[in-house]
C-alpha cells in the first residue's frame, strides 16, 4: 500500500498541464514597417517564460517577455508569424508554471547587416 501512495504522489508530480492559448498569424512586440517590402519568413522558433513552485509561484510568467525571448534570438528578426502561444502548468507543490511563444521569424532585410537572412 505505501508503494502505491507513493508512485501515485510522484506521477501526480511529474504530471502537468499544458494549454494552447492563441494561435496567431502575426505578432511582435517591436515596431516595424509591415507594408515594408523587406520583410521575409525566417527560422522557427520557440520562447518561455517560466518560474519554479514550491508551494506558491515565485513569479508571473509573461507572454511578452517569452515573445522578447523568441525574436532576439536573431538580431535581424521583427516579430513572428504563424505563432502558438502555450500555458504551461506543470506543478503540484513543486514544480514550474510558464508561457511558451512559439512561431516563424520575421526578418527585416533593411536592417544594417541582414541583407542575407532569412529564407
Amino acid at each position: 500500500m505505501k508503494k502505491i501512495a507513493i508512485i501515485s504522489l510522484a506521477l501526480l508530480t511529474i504530471s502537468g498541464c499544458t494549454i494552447r492559448v492563441a494561435d496567431l498569424t502575426v505578432a511582435s512586440t517591436k515596431n516595424f514597417d509591415l507594408n515594408s517590402g523587406n520583410l521575409v519568413k525566417g527560422q522557427r522558433v520557440t520562447g518561455e517564460d517560466s518560474y519554479p513552485v514550491i508551494l506558491f509561484p515565485t513569479g508571473i510568467p509573461n507572454v511578452k517577455t517569452a515573445m522578447d525571448r523568441a525574436i532576439e534570438s536573431e538580431t535581424c528578426a521583427v516579430g513572428l508569424s504563424d505563432l502558438v502561444i502555450t500555458q504551461l502548468n506543470h506543478s503540484f507543490i513543486i514544480g514550474s508554471i510558464g508561457m511558451r511563444v512559439e512561431g516563424d521569424l520575421i526578418i527585416d532585410k533593411s536592417r544594417a547587416g541582414c541583407e542575407n537572412k532569412g529564407i
